[in-house]
């Protein structure tokens, strides 16, 4: 089988794709800039990680070597000047695959018109398209509109809004069509595209069997989720922008990911052909319907079944950057706040408390404070609380865990956060438990904060007074929730 190279393997489609391709025989070497974060996948000892950067050729032409399929998945969605990092990271893919050998470039791009104004968004996606069919290696462009799984960013921006909103003041291109596709069905297509023909080089749309209205979407979606109907009040001046400033309010999507998104549906998404058909099978049972999609992504939430979530890609995922806690660590001045107890409850007691925490869960202390945090970083642009976790018991490095990262996870024993809100400096909330002497659980808590100028240092001596409140209060109370679960387990059944 062949050997298949794929970016964005820590992102959500890409983190998807890996394990199909592995289950259909091929080999797979993941391009990444932080192996870490596939530290902890259920997949990571059959793959080859190689770590670079699509911004340096020459590290792409390493990644290159020997590969039969690149599969181009990558996206800087949330950079400024995403549009110009899209075009310098093809032009470099292209060309080192040309000069490599490649056969294949599978490329997932985005449904657009053929004529008309596109959204920045679509606009660089296409681009990105372009660069790679001229790439002189041959290209499979599979375009889909909206994205129906758990856990992709337009699925959760439709479900928070369909279950928080049961009446809309809408805008305009709530009335676009839009073509939906499941996930599961966009992965048949991208694991099969290494079977297209040699001389194939083109652009395909591939969407699912059923066109509607966003607004038809959200009330299909009420409908499984068993939600009575949904109101809309159509109004002429709501502008995307301001649209995307209400779904950074509303959804777990922040701004600087649901603009794009919402800019993009100024344009109907719908096929203009199906010739996709004529060289790939079509799933099997078919393609999978819009409702249909919508239940059984509802399935693996309820399940705790997500395996990728839009927030598994990170902008900062440089693992080069020194960390305060680290022994070699210089330079700067580091906060830090360090809390330390004992508890009579054995490791394994106070552990799941710990990668339990956040999402549903919550942090265990002083809710309304965290609340107010989480208001605030949203308004600024930020991602808030709302992101929630992929699973509600179990983390892997890389997770979003609200606003925080999963930056490091030694089960059973430390877990690293990295704040990822708006706060000027950097900050990281470190967990540890170590058996205690004679027994019991030695449990440490250590906030660390590097500011960013003045405003940095105001920060911190600004929330400091709430530190006993917030950190302390946290301390206690995952050790007394841990004692509360052991003396239950103890019990027994009545």
């Amino acid at each position: 089988m062949s050997l298949c190279l794929v970016t964005g393997a820590t992102g959500y489609i890409g983190g998807r794709l890996v394990p199909r391709l592995l289950t259909e025989g091929h080999q797979v070497r993941c391009l990444v800039r932080n192996p870490e974060k596939l530290r902890d996948v259920p997949w990571r000892d059959q793959v080859e990680v190689f770590r670079a950067d699509l911004l340096d050729a020459e590290s792409v032409r390493a990644a290159c070597t020997g590969v039969d399929v690149f599969y181009y998945l990558a996206h800087s969605l949330t950079s400024r000047d995403f549009a110009a990092r899209d075009r310098r990271s093809a032009l470099i893919s292209g060309q080192a695959a040309r000069e490599a050998g490649v056969a294949r470039i599978v490329y997932l791009g985005g449904v657009h018109p053929a004529s008309g104004r596109l959204s920045e968004h679509l606009r660089s996606r296409a681009e990105v398209g372009e660069i790679l069919l001229r790439s002189g290696v041959p290209t499979a462009v599979l375009q889909a509109a909206v994205i129906i799984g758990s856990g992709s960013a337009s699925f959760e921006m439709l479900r928070y809004l369909t279950e928080r909103l049961p009446v809309m003041v809408t805008p305009r291109w709530v009335r676009n069509r839009v073509q939906p596709i499941a996930v599961r069905d966009v992965l048949h297509y991208l694991a099969a595209a290494p079977q297209l023909p040699a001389e194939v080089n083109r652009s395909f749309d591939i969407g699912g069997p059923d066109v509607l209205t966003y607004a038809e979407m959200m009330n299909g979606y009420a409908a499984v989720a068993a939600l009575p109907r949904r109101r809309m009040l159509p109004v002429r001046a709501l502008s995307p922008k301001l649209s995307s400033h209400w779904i950074n309010i509303v959804t777990p999507v922040p701004f600087s990911i649901g603009a794009p998104l919402i800019e993009s549906l100024i344009n109907e998404a719908v096929c203009s052909e199906r010739d996709i058909d004529d060289y790939l099978a079509r799933p099997e049972g078919g393609l999978t319907g819009y409702r249909r999609s919508v239940d059984l992504a509802l399935h693996k939430i309820r399940q705790g079944e997500v395996a990728t979530r839009w927030s598994d890609a990170s902008p900062g995922d440089a693992p080069a950057d020194p960390l305060p806690s680290d022994p070699q660590w210089s330079g700067g001045t580091a906060y830090r706040d360090v809390r330390e107890h004992w508890t009579d409850s054995p490791v394994a007691d106070v552990w799941p408390v710990i990668e339990g925490i956040g999402g549903r869960h919550g942090w265990y202390s002083f809710p309304l404070a965290w609340a107010v945090r989480g208001w605030v970083d949203r308004l600024a642009g930020g991602v808030g609380l709302r992101r929630g976790r992929r699973d509600p018991r179990r983390l892997r490095t890389g997770d979003a865990l609200d606003w925080w990262r999963v930056e490091r996870l030694d089960e059973g024993r430390f877990l690293r956060l990295r704040a990822e809100m708006k706060v000027p400096g950097r900050a990281w909330l470190e967990m540890s438990v170590r058996p205690g002497d004679p027994h019991g659980t030695r449990y440490r808590q250590c906030a660390i904060f590097t500011p960013h100028g003045l405003a940095g240092h105001a920060y911190w001596w600004a929330v400091a007074p709430f530190h006993g409140l917030v950190f302390g209060g946290m301390a206690r109370n995952i050790l007394t929730t841990a004692e509360k679960k052991a003396a239950q387990r103890n019990q027994g059944p009545a």
